[in-house]
């Protein structure tokens, strides 16, 4: 490969991950704008105009406050967590298949699952070596959640791979040129609609932050930059998930106005969710992924495994 092509792709992986970046800290400020407009009141309105700098005056508060951190913490682990929690959550990104000189990956799907699955011990150790104990029954609450909804996630990733017989993510635009994938796998994509609310820790299955009796989970003892990155890993694993359900259900990714539009739609039901919804019990959780959705997952992929062998 020609020096230059490597110049380009760093340049495009660096385009990328600004564009990530603005887009997560307007989601930031959508939802608080629609989480005030569902209780009735106004969300931030002051900074510039109809709040549009909010998010960029928030960074800058956030990013130059004084690091605390625990005397009693495992500081190397403690410090470096969030960071790398950020770091993979933009890794992801590499997966979205763009018709341009970025990665293509023939194996997007299972360098999704690994990223996604490496997450979960950022989490973990972010909350075992705060030495904090809210923190610690934060992030083991995370770590059980997450890899409860990461086996119905694959199961149900794995019927759209049999329809296809690809791990590329490309391809997902090729075979619903004619009909989504939304209508043909409609209980599955509701059941994939509601697993990627519980992998990526959000309300209803917010028990990793469960303020009513963790104070603020497992990032209760992280303040300025290192919550921070925690935040924005959230948010960017969230738009990510976003973008991933139009890509397998949505008809896939085309660069025309209509893929944005369904994706910030499904963003917004992200936030709609939060704004309507009261937390989940926690046994009910556990029960809705090992007794609904992975025993559903299983029935659809036979059926589809039939269909495929049929065809």
């Amino acid at each position: 490969m020609l020096l230059k092509d490597m110049y380009l792709i760093f340049l495009g992986v660096f385009i990328m991950i600004i564009g990530v970046m603005i887009g997560v800290a307007f989601l930031t400020l959508l939802e608080r704008k629609i989480l005030g407009y569902i209780q009735i009141r106004k969300g931030p309105n002051k900074v510039g105009l109809i709040g549009v700098l909010q998010p960029f005056s928030d960074a800058i508060k956030l990013f130059t406050k004084e690091q605390t951190y625990p005397n009693l913490s495992n500081y190397l682990c403690y410090y470096f967590s969030p960071i790398l929690s950020f770091f993979l959550s933009l890794l992801i990104w590499g997966v979205i298949p763009y018709y341009f000189n970025l990665i293509s990956f023939n194996l997007g799907v299972l360098f999704f699952l690994s990223c996604m699955s490496l997450g979960v011990y950022m989490v973990m150790i972010s909350g075992w070596s705060s030495n904090s104990n809210y923190a610690l029954l934060g992030g083991l609450r995370a770590v059980a959640q997450t890899i409860s909804y990461e086996v119905s996630l694959a199961l149900i990733l794995m019927s759209s791979i049999i329809m296809i017989m690809d791990f590329n993510l490309f391809n997902y635009f090729i075979y619903q040129n004619n009909i989504w994938f939304f209508f043909l796998m409609f209980p599955l994509s509701l059941c994939w609609m509601s697993s990627s609310l519980a992998e990526t820790n959000r309300t209803p299955f917010d028990f990793a932050e469960g303020e009513s009796e963790l104070v603020s989970g497992f990032n209760v003892e992280y303040s300025s930059g290192g919550f921070a990155l925690i935040f924005l890993a959230e948010y960017s694993s969230i738009l990510f998930m976003s973008l991933l359900f139009v890509l397998l259900y949505l008809g896939g990714y085309n660069l025309k106005l209509i893929f944005y539009l369904k994706l910030v739609f499904i963003s917004f039901l992200f936030i709609w969710v939060r704004g309507t919804l009261p937390r989940y019990r926690y046994d009910k959780l556990m029960y809705l992924a090992w007794k609904s959705y992975l025993p559903i997952s299983l029935n659809f992929l036979l059926f589809f495994l039939g269909v495929k062998i049929f065809l």
